[in-house]
Protein backbone atom coordinates (compact mmCIF):
# COMPACT_ATOMS: atom_id res chain seq x y z
CA UNK A 1 0.00 0.00 0.00
CA UNK A 2 1.40 3.38 -0.96
CA UNK A 3 1.44 6.25 1.53
CA UNK A 4 0.38 8.13 -1.32
CA UNK A 5 -2.55 6.24 -2.16
CA UNK A 6 -3.55 7.10 1.14
CA UNK A 7 -3.08 11.28 1.58
CA UNK A 8 -5.18 10.79 -1.97
CA UNK A 9 -8.25 9.03 -0.21
CA UNK A 10 -8.12 11.33 3.16
CA UNK A 11 -8.20 14.19 0.74
CA UNK A 12 -11.49 12.62 -0.97
CA UNK A 13 -12.73 11.89 2.35
CA UNK A 14 -12.69 15.28 3.75
CA UNK A 15 -13.80 17.14 0.77
CA UNK A 16 -16.15 14.21 -0.69
CA UNK A 17 -15.07 15.88 -3.81
CA UNK A 18 -12.60 14.73 -6.68
CA UNK A 19 -12.28 17.68 -8.41
CA UNK A 20 -11.22 19.67 -5.12
CA UNK A 21 -9.34 16.92 -3.73
CA UNK A 22 -6.97 16.57 -6.76
CA UNK A 23 -6.20 20.47 -6.65
CA UNK A 24 -5.71 20.57 -2.74
CA UNK A 25 -2.96 17.75 -3.72
CA UNK A 26 -1.67 19.40 -7.06
CA UNK A 27 -2.27 16.38 -9.87
CA UNK A 28 -4.93 15.96 -11.99
CA UNK A 29 -8.22 14.49 -11.23
CA UNK A 30 -8.14 11.92 -13.74
CA UNK A 31 -4.59 10.34 -12.06
CA UNK A 32 -6.06 11.16 -8.34
CA UNK A 33 -9.12 8.79 -9.82
CA UNK A 34 -6.46 5.98 -11.12
CA UNK A 35 -4.56 5.99 -7.77
CA UNK A 36 -7.84 5.92 -5.45
CA UNK A 37 -8.85 3.05 -8.11
CA UNK A 38 -5.83 1.41 -6.93
CA UNK A 39 -5.99 1.61 -3.55
CA UNK A 40 -9.46 0.15 -4.33
CA UNK A 41 -7.72 -2.61 -5.93
CA UNK A 42 -5.14 -3.12 -2.74
CA UNK A 43 -7.90 -3.34 0.23
CA UNK A 44 -9.98 -5.41 -1.92
CA UNK A 45 -13.09 -3.19 -1.07
CA UNK A 46 -14.39 0.07 -2.74
CA UNK A 47 -14.06 2.83 -0.47
CA UNK A 48 -16.77 5.62 -1.93
CA UNK A 49 -19.86 5.42 -3.56
CA UNK A 50 -19.74 8.18 -6.70
CA UNK A 51 -23.04 9.43 -8.21
CA UNK A 52 -22.56 12.74 -10.49
CA UNK A 53 -24.04 14.58 -7.41
CA UNK A 54 -22.23 13.40 -4.41
CA UNK A 55 -19.12 11.20 -2.89
CA UNK A 56 -19.57 9.52 0.11
CA UNK A 57 -17.64 7.19 2.12
CA UNK A 58 -18.66 3.15 2.23
CA UNK A 59 -18.64 1.38 5.01
CA UNK A 60 -14.93 0.05 4.00
CA UNK A 61 -14.45 3.91 3.37
CA UNK A 62 -15.18 4.74 7.24
CA UNK A 63 -13.48 1.77 8.41
CA UNK A 64 -10.18 2.93 6.86
CA UNK A 65 -9.96 6.55 7.17
CA UNK A 66 -9.17 6.68 10.95
CA UNK A 67 -6.60 4.24 10.00
CA UNK A 68 -4.98 5.82 7.18
CA UNK A 69 -4.54 8.81 9.79
CA UNK A 70 -3.02 7.14 12.60
CA UNK A 71 -0.63 5.79 9.23
CA UNK A 72 0.53 9.03 8.05
CA UNK A 73 0.64 10.55 11.69
CA UNK A 74 2.93 7.29 12.37
CA UNK A 75 4.72 8.19 9.58
CA UNK A 76 5.20 12.23 10.16
CA UNK A 77 6.55 11.01 13.75
CA UNK A 78 9.03 8.55 12.15
CA UNK A 79 10.35 11.25 10.31
CA UNK A 80 10.12 13.60 13.09
CA UNK A 81 12.48 11.29 15.29
CA UNK A 82 15.03 11.49 12.87
CA UNK A 83 15.03 15.25 12.71
CA UNK A 84 15.73 14.75 16.48
CA UNK A 85 18.56 13.19 15.61
CA UNK A 86 19.97 16.55 13.62
CA UNK A 87 18.73 18.71 17.44
CA UNK A 88 15.45 19.55 16.02
CA UNK A 89 15.94 21.63 12.81
CA UNK A 90 13.17 21.32 11.17
CA UNK A 91 9.60 19.60 11.33
CA UNK A 92 5.96 20.68 12.37
CA UNK A 93 4.02 21.09 16.05
CA UNK A 94 0.40 20.55 15.33
CA UNK A 95 -1.08 21.85 18.44
CA UNK A 96 -4.73 22.36 19.45
CA UNK A 97 -5.47 25.60 21.97
CA UNK A 98 -8.65 26.08 23.93
CA UNK A 99 -9.96 29.44 23.87
CA UNK A 100 -9.93 30.85 27.09
CA UNK A 101 -6.32 31.51 28.66
CA UNK A 102 -4.62 29.24 30.94
CA UNK A 103 -4.53 31.07 33.74
CA UNK A 104 -0.82 31.72 34.69
CA UNK A 105 0.70 29.95 32.60
CA UNK A 106 0.80 32.25 29.18
CA UNK A 107 0.93 30.02 26.23
CA UNK A 108 2.06 33.15 23.77
CA UNK A 109 5.22 33.24 25.98
CA UNK A 110 5.40 29.36 25.84
CA UNK A 111 5.22 29.15 22.21
CA UNK A 112 7.74 32.45 21.88
CA UNK A 113 9.96 30.69 24.09
CA UNK A 114 9.37 27.56 22.55
CA UNK A 115 10.10 29.24 18.92
CA UNK A 116 13.41 30.69 19.82
CA UNK A 117 14.79 27.30 21.41
CA UNK A 118 13.53 25.72 17.95
CA UNK A 119 13.01 28.18 15.12
CA UNK A 120 13.21 25.48 12.35
CA UNK A 121 9.37 24.13 13.83
CA UNK A 122 6.55 25.36 12.14
CA UNK A 123 3.11 26.03 14.30
CA UNK A 124 0.04 24.05 13.00
CA UNK A 125 -2.89 25.85 15.30
CA UNK A 126 -6.18 24.79 15.54
CA UNK A 127 -8.52 26.31 18.28
CA UNK A 128 -11.97 23.81 18.12
CA UNK A 129 -14.20 22.28 21.42
CA UNK A 130 -11.66 20.86 23.85
CA UNK A 131 -13.74 17.58 23.48
CA UNK A 132 -12.72 17.64 19.67
CA UNK A 133 -9.26 18.93 19.99
CA UNK A 134 -8.89 15.56 22.54
CA UNK A 135 -10.57 13.07 20.01
CA UNK A 136 -8.05 14.67 17.82
CA UNK A 137 -4.70 14.07 19.80
CA UNK A 138 -6.31 10.61 20.57
CA UNK A 139 -7.12 9.97 16.57
CA UNK A 140 -3.19 10.90 15.75
CA UNK A 141 -4.14 14.51 14.31
CA UNK A 142 -2.96 16.29 16.72
CA UNK A 143 0.60 16.36 18.76
CA UNK A 144 -1.32 18.17 21.48
CA UNK A 145 -4.06 20.21 22.75
CA UNK A 146 -4.58 22.31 25.41
CA UNK A 147 -7.73 21.85 26.93
CA UNK A 148 -10.54 23.03 29.11
CA UNK A 149 -11.12 19.32 30.74
CA UNK A 150 -10.59 17.84 34.26
CA UNK A 151 -8.74 14.77 34.27
CA UNK A 152 -11.48 12.78 34.56
CA UNK A 153 -13.03 13.73 31.15
CA UNK A 154 -10.11 13.54 29.02
CA UNK A 155 -10.09 10.34 26.63
CA UNK A 156 -8.47 7.04 27.76
CA UNK A 157 -5.23 6.41 26.14
CA UNK A 158 -4.22 10.24 26.76
CA UNK A 159 -2.04 11.72 29.13
CA UNK A 160 -1.90 14.95 30.61
CA UNK A 161 -0.75 17.48 32.22
CA UNK A 162 -2.48 19.79 34.60
CA UNK A 163 -1.43 23.63 33.86
CA UNK A 164 -4.51 25.26 35.54
CA UNK A 165 -7.54 25.23 37.91
CA UNK A 166 -9.41 28.16 37.30
CA UNK A 167 -12.47 28.68 40.11
CA UNK A 168 -15.81 29.90 38.22
CA UNK A 169 -17.69 33.08 38.56
CA UNK A 170 -21.47 34.24 38.45
CA UNK A 171 -21.10 37.32 36.00
CA UNK A 172 -24.59 39.68 36.84
CA UNK A 173 -25.73 43.28 35.68
CA UNK A 174 -25.43 45.46 38.64
CA UNK A 175 -29.19 45.70 39.18
CA UNK A 176 -29.51 42.16 39.12
CA UNK A 177 -31.49 40.25 42.51
CA UNK A 178 -28.53 38.71 43.61
CA UNK A 179 -25.21 41.85 42.71
CA UNK A 180 -24.85 42.72 46.01
CA UNK A 181 -23.72 39.28 47.46
CA UNK A 182 -20.14 37.93 47.33
CA UNK A 183 -20.62 34.39 47.04
CA UNK A 184 -23.72 32.89 45.58
CA UNK A 185 -24.78 29.50 44.92
CA UNK A 186 -26.21 28.40 41.38
CA UNK A 187 -30.02 26.85 42.76
CA UNK A 188 -30.14 31.08 43.99
CA UNK A 189 -31.08 32.17 40.67
CA UNK A 190 -34.60 32.73 39.56
CA UNK A 191 -36.53 30.47 37.89
CA UNK A 192 -37.01 33.20 35.37
CA UNK A 193 -33.03 33.68 35.01
CA UNK A 194 -31.37 33.30 30.87
CA UNK A 195 -28.36 31.67 31.16
CA UNK A 196 -25.76 32.86 28.41
CA UNK A 197 -23.88 29.68 27.33
CA UNK A 198 -20.42 29.01 25.77
CA UNK A 199 -20.01 26.71 23.09
CA UNK A 200 -21.29 23.49 23.12
CA UNK A 201 -18.98 20.56 23.31
CA UNK A 202 -16.49 23.04 25.02
CA UNK A 203 -14.60 22.38 28.18
CA UNK A 204 -16.08 25.30 30.18
CA UNK A 205 -19.91 24.30 29.01
CA UNK A 206 -19.01 21.07 30.38
CA UNK A 207 -17.93 22.38 33.96
CA UNK A 208 -21.05 24.98 33.83
CA UNK A 209 -23.45 22.25 33.34
CA UNK A 210 -21.80 19.57 36.29
CA UNK A 211 -21.95 23.21 38.38
CA UNK A 212 -25.51 23.51 38.03
CA UNK A 213 -26.22 19.89 38.19
CA UNK A 214 -24.82 19.89 41.66
CA UNK A 215 -26.43 22.42 43.05
CA UNK A 216 -29.74 20.20 41.62
CA UNK A 217 -31.15 22.76 39.55
CA UNK A 218 -31.57 23.13 35.37
CA UNK A 219 -29.42 25.64 33.69
CA UNK A 220 -32.49 26.85 33.07
CA UNK A 221 -33.66 28.96 29.33
CA UNK A 222 -30.42 29.72 27.64
CA UNK A 223 -28.23 30.56 24.45
CA UNK A 224 -24.76 30.31 22.93
CA UNK A 225 -22.05 32.49 22.13
CA UNK A 226 -18.67 31.77 20.91
CA UNK A 227 -16.71 34.09 22.67
CA UNK A 228 -16.63 34.48 26.62
CA UNK A 229 -16.09 38.34 26.34
CA UNK A 230 -19.12 38.87 24.48
CA UNK A 231 -20.64 36.47 26.83
CA UNK A 232 -19.41 39.00 30.24
CA UNK A 233 -20.33 41.84 28.09
CA UNK A 234 -24.12 40.50 27.33
CA UNK A 235 -24.60 39.93 30.83
CA UNK A 236 -23.26 43.66 32.12
CA UNK A 237 -26.11 44.66 29.69
CA UNK A 238 -28.61 42.54 31.39
CA UNK A 239 -28.95 39.86 28.49
CA UNK A 240 -28.78 37.40 30.91
CA UNK A 241 -26.20 35.87 33.43
CA UNK A 242 -23.27 34.14 32.21
CA UNK A 243 -20.45 31.73 34.40
CA UNK A 244 -17.21 31.92 33.24
CA UNK A 245 -13.29 31.22 34.36
CA UNK A 246 -12.55 33.74 37.56
CA UNK A 247 -9.26 34.55 34.78
CA UNK A 248 -11.60 36.24 32.18
CA UNK A 249 -12.20 39.15 34.94
CA UNK A 250 -9.82 39.29 37.73
CA UNK A 251 -6.13 40.38 36.48
CA UNK A 252 -5.17 38.68 39.91
CA UNK A 253 -3.39 35.16 39.18
CA UNK A 254 -5.04 35.12 43.30
CA UNK A 255 -8.46 34.96 44.03
CA UNK A 256 -9.28 38.77 44.74
CA UNK A 257 -10.31 39.93 48.78
CA UNK A 258 -13.61 41.18 49.18
CA UNK A 259 -14.10 44.27 47.73
CA UNK A 260 -11.87 45.08 45.14
CA UNK A 261 -12.46 47.61 43.34
CA UNK A 262 -13.64 47.96 39.26
CA UNK A 263 -9.80 48.95 38.08
CA UNK A 264 -8.46 45.26 39.48
CA UNK A 265 -10.84 43.71 36.78
CA UNK A 266 -11.57 43.93 33.06
CA UNK A 267 -15.19 43.80 33.90
CA UNK A 268 -17.47 45.68 31.55
CA UNK A 269 -19.19 48.74 33.33
CA UNK A 270 -21.86 47.51 34.90
CA UNK A 271 -21.35 44.35 35.22
CA UNK A 272 -20.71 42.39 38.88
CA UNK A 273 -18.31 38.80 39.74
CA UNK A 274 -19.90 36.61 42.03
CA UNK A 275 -17.91 33.69 43.43
CA UNK A 276 -19.79 30.78 43.48
CA UNK A 277 -20.45 28.14 46.93
CA UNK A 278 -19.21 25.21 44.86
CA UNK A 279 -15.68 24.72 45.26
CA UNK A 280 -16.11 22.13 42.90
CA UNK A 281 -16.88 24.68 40.02
CA UNK A 282 -13.55 25.33 38.36
CA UNK A 283 -12.08 25.40 35.09
CA UNK A 284 -9.57 23.19 34.92
CA UNK A 285 -6.86 23.59 32.02
CA UNK A 286 -5.02 20.31 30.69
CA UNK A 287 -2.45 19.25 27.91
CA UNK A 288 -3.10 16.08 26.61
CA UNK A 289 -1.07 14.00 24.65
CA UNK A 290 -0.93 10.50 23.38
CA UNK A 291 2.90 9.38 25.13
CA UNK A 292 2.87 6.20 23.23
CA UNK A 293 3.23 8.14 19.41
CA UNK A 294 4.83 11.52 20.80
CA UNK A 295 7.20 13.53 18.66
CA UNK A 296 10.08 14.97 19.84
CA UNK A 297 9.14 18.60 18.62
CA UNK A 298 5.69 17.75 20.80
CA UNK A 299 7.93 16.35 23.61
CA UNK A 300 10.17 19.60 23.67
CA UNK A 301 6.76 21.14 23.46
CA UNK A 302 5.88 19.65 27.11
CA UNK A 303 9.09 20.20 28.56
CA UNK A 304 8.82 24.21 27.80
CA UNK A 305 5.12 24.07 29.06
CA UNK A 306 6.60 22.84 32.25
CA UNK A 307 9.39 25.27 33.06
CA UNK A 308 6.80 28.03 32.73
CA UNK A 309 4.80 26.24 35.43
CA UNK A 310 6.97 25.57 37.49
CA UNK A 311 8.50 29.40 37.23
CA UNK A 312 5.04 30.83 37.52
Amino acid sequence: MDLRHLKYFLAVAETRNFTQAAASCYVAQSALSQQIARLEKDVGARLFSRTSRSVRLTAAGELLEPLARRVLADVDNARAALDALSGLRRGRLRLGLVQTRASSVDLVEVMADYHARYPGIDFHVTNAPSAEMAASVLAGDLDIAVVGLGPRQIPEGLDHQVLASDPLVLIVPADHALADRETVDLADLPESHQLIQFTRGSGLRRQVEAAFARAGVEPGQHFQVGQIQDMIRLAARGIGVTVVPRSSVFLDPVDPAPGKSQQDTTLPYGARALRLADEAAVHTICAVHDSKRLAPAAAAFLEVVERHAIRD
